[in-house]
């Protein structure tokens, strides 16, 4: 009997160890909840174990499905109805302008797989903030601080809220005033965000509803497109910008930068189930299926759409439709009737893709929250899932301030356009660290647990892309004004980087200067709140 009993405890060893790498890795099959081991607890990104991390909340309840949506869901915004045109503009070819879209399919991929090796390794939210904290550990918390600040102040949905509003306007017949368009622009951002704060599974229920009706709309282009390209519609002669497709192309690498930023920000979203891996059920595995499912949807769709789109207009009517070149693509289809419909489809594709950033944003900034930096107010706050208990309400609100500053002050012709370069200038340089920080990881520690790896000539691709995104901007273009005259072509990227400046500036004073004036140490402790949320609260000791 003892010999029984002790083969069952030897083979009951042995399984548990190869479950360590193997099951453990994919989560419990039951539960899809993660164990602290799968976190590569030794690295200790933040102050937070992996379990007080994943504590509170609605739990683990974003299966595939829900999570290939949320990437569909920020990926197609208004984008892809509007950005081919001036991308168009910029480089000046038909041909050029397929060949970025293709080359943002590249590094899309090649961003999701590096950023599949992070997330696999630490299944936690708050995507980028995790994994600068697992490399950069010194001086603590400057990466994070200085994400944080791009985060926040960069972190608004004011664009898609515009064009909320300006297309519902057009679809009810009115015209886009000053503050009739700004009025609706702002009701929909309060009520997005009392929205996923209050009934969050309603929320989650109409993102997705919102994410299959993009799909469906795209579809439509794109059969549309085939049909005209069979040359049974209206449109005269559908292969007329195929024809030497590449004549008129820019010589200016600015020009072709600023394009690749555009080219990118259409695709940004493929990292968004990164954001919310304390939300996702069986993490690793999801992560998987749903980011390389998400991205390859949109990416076919966005190039199909693009040669749709080209197949019934000639370059210079896209180039001069400004950000109406899928009206312009009914319109010369279907008749100006069918414009106004396009209206609501762009509107209803702008509100999904609020509703989509405005999710992922609160629960990044809950996380940066947890992590103790110092807000108005108290972090503890912040970090909470007040007042339900389930969703962050205090994170949906650092979201909406700045999104408000955003719809009310700048005017659109000129801050729109602007916004956007300002956006994607910043991320570049968050994307150039997290390469350097994943060779430094297989370089400092080979031996950690990896349930994905990237192939690493697909880094140095991306990277290598990154450093040219990063000096390219600075280039003159050819027309020596850039896309947002009368601003100086190279101001985004210095309002960008003086936005990271700003996270900097705020680590300094935080963490050196006012405990040296004042003579006082930060000490950290851990606390639970109400909600069953954990969060670092840092208290000044005085020194002696």
């Amino acid at each position: 009997m003892s010999t029984t009993w002790w083969s069952r405890l030897s083979k009951q060893q042995e399984e548990d160890q190869d479950d360590r790498v193997s099951v453990l890795q994919l989560g419990e099959k039951d539960e899809g909840i993660q164990k602290p081991h799968n976190d590569n607890a030794d690295l200790g990104p933040g102050e937070l174990t992996f379990e007080e991390d994943t504590a509170g909340g609605m739990g683990r309840y974003l299966g595939v499905t829900s999570c290939t949506l949320l990437i569909v869901g920020k990926i197609i915004g208004s984008g892809i109805f509007s950005t081919p045109s001036s991308i168009l503009s910029s480089v000046g070819s038909v041909g050029a302008s397929l060949m970025l879209w293709v080359l943002g399919f590249v590094l899309s991929f090649c961003g999701l797989f590096i950023w599949l090796e992070f997330g696999t390794m630490f299944p936690r939210s708050g995507g980028e903030k995790v994994y600068l904290e697992a490399v950069y550990k010194k001086p603590k918390y400057l990466a994070t601080i200085i994400f944080a600040a791009n985060a926040i102040l960069l972190g608004f949905t004011a664009s898609n809220c515009i064009v909320f509003a300006s297309n519902i306007l057009v679809a009810a017949g009115q015209s886009a005033g000053r503050w009739n368009e700004r009025g609706i622009a702002l009701g929909v951002m309060f009520f997005v965000t009392f929205l996923h704060g209050m009934a969050p599974k309603t929320g989650v229920l109409i993102m997705n509803l919102l994410s299959i009706f993009k799909i469906v709309i795209l579809v439509f282009v794109v059969v549309t497109g085939w049909v005209v390209l069979s040359g049974k519609t209206r449109v005269v002669d559908p292969y007329y910008n195929f024809r030497n497709a590449f004549a008129g192309s820019s010589t200016s690498s600015n020009d072709y930068a600023t394009a690749t930023f555009k080219v990118l920000y259409a695709y940004t979203g493929w990292s968004n189930v990164n954001y919310v891996m304390n939300d996702v059920r069986n993490p690793v595995r999801t992560l998987k299926i749903a980011g390389p499912l998400g991205l390859g949807i949109c990416t076919v769709l966005y190039l199909l759409a693009n040669v749709a789109y080209f197949s019934a207009a000639t370059k210079t009517e896209i180039v001069e439709s400004g950000v109406t070149v899928a009206s312009l693509f009914f319109g010369n289809v279907f008749g100006s009737v069918a414009e106004r419909a396009l209206s609501v489809f762009i509107a209803l594709s702008a509100l999904g893709n609020v509703i989509t950033v405005t999710f992922v944003a609160a629960r990044v900034n809950q996380e940066l929250a947890k992590e103790g930096i110092p807000l108005p107010f108290g972090n503890k706050f912040w970090a909470s899932n007040w007042p339900t208990g389930k969703s962050p309400l205090p994170g949906l609100i650092i979201h909406l301030i700045p999104s408000i500053i955003v719809i009310i002050g700048p005017p659109p012709n000129i801050a729109y356009p602007f916004i956007l370069d300002v956006e994607g200038y910043p991320q570049q340089i968050i994307n150039f660290f997290i390469v350097i920080g994943l060779f430094y990881l297989r370089w400092k520690k080979p031996d950690a647990i990896r349930p994905f790896k990237v192939w690493w000539p697909l880094a140095v691709f991306f990277l290598a892309a990154a450093c040219f995104l990063l000096i390219a901007p600075f280039l003159k273009p050819a027309n020596g004004v850039g896309d947002t005259p009368p601003l100086p072509y190279y101001l985004y990227c210095l309002v960008g980087i003086a936005i990271m400046f700003v996270g900097v500036l705020y680590w300094f004073a935080w963490r050196i200067m006012l405990p040296k004036v004042f003579g006082y140490e930060l000490v950290p402790r851990k606390e639970m709140l109400d909600d069953g949320t954990f969060v670092t609260v840092y208290s000044n000791r005085k020194m002696q």
